[in-house]
Order: C-alpha cells, then sequence, then structure tokens
C-alpha cells in the first residue's frame, strides 16, 4: 500500500524503509533503574514530605517564592559520584523544575544546598 511519509514526505510503500525514520534505542542505566524502584519511589515522597512539598531554594529567596508544582528530589552528590549515597536523607532535597535544573549545571553551589540539607535534617529531628 502506498502511503505519504511523515519522515521524508515521499509517496512510497508502507514498508519501505526510507532511511529517515528515527531508530529508537532503549539504554536503561543503573540510574533508571534505580528511579523505577518502589523504594526510591517511598524515599522520594518521604524527602517531600520532611521538606512539606516546598522548593527548599525558593521558600529561602527574599520575598519567598512558593513554588510546589513540579518538584523533584535532588541528589547533592550525583548518583554517579556516590551511589551509596543515593537513599542518604542527608543528600536529598526538594527543588521546583527550575532550581532542580540550576542545581544539575552548578549555578546553586553544592555547599549550599548541603547547608540547606543539614538544616532540614535538623528540623526534622526536632519535631
Amino acid at each position: 500500500m502506498l502511503k505519504s511519509c511523515k519522515y521524508c514526505g515521499q509517496v512510497h510503500d508502507s514498508k519501505h524503509d526510507c532511511g529517515r525514520r528515527p531508530v529508537k534505542h532503549k539504554c536503561v542505566t543503573d540510574k533508571d533503574k534505580f528511579r523505577w524502584t518502589t523504594a526510591w519511589q517511598g524515599k522520594r515522597k518521604e524527602i517531600k514530605e520532611r521538606d512539606k512539598y516546598l522548593c527548599q531554594v525558593c521558600i529561602r529567596q527574599r520575598p519567598p517564592v512558593l513554588m510546589s508544582g513540579g518538584l523533584q528530589v535532588h541528589h547533592s552528590i550525583p548518583l554517579e559520584d556516590a551511589w551509596d549515597k543515593r537513599m542518604d536523607n542527608d543528600n536529598l532535597i526538594t527543588l521546583c523544575e527550575a532550581h532542580h535544573k540550576m542545581a544539575e549545571k552548578g549555578e546553586i553551589s553544592y555547599k549550599e544546598i548541603q547547608g540547606v540539607i543539614a538544616e532540614q535534617e535538623a528540623k526534622d529531628s526536632v519535631l
């Protein structure tokens, strides 16, 4: 059957490979596998609860900006650098999507992130 190809724009048999169709590569890493585990899902929930479902950078700005949408849990020491710390509360923090991207790029320093985590852990141990 002849069809218009959405990849090359030409008309050819539907079974014909024009060479422009993208090939999907499934590259599943240990990091990907870890992020799909129920243990990680539970730990993410625990950290978000500890951080009151708020971005910990947003609430420390003056004046505070309350961002609660698009929350993600960030590893202050990346998984590839400290696999053994992947589930440690003192390595995890709740950030909005924007601040998570900044932290990943190094625009928010490791030292600043660690300070916020230490503060949250201290508050959590008092409660």
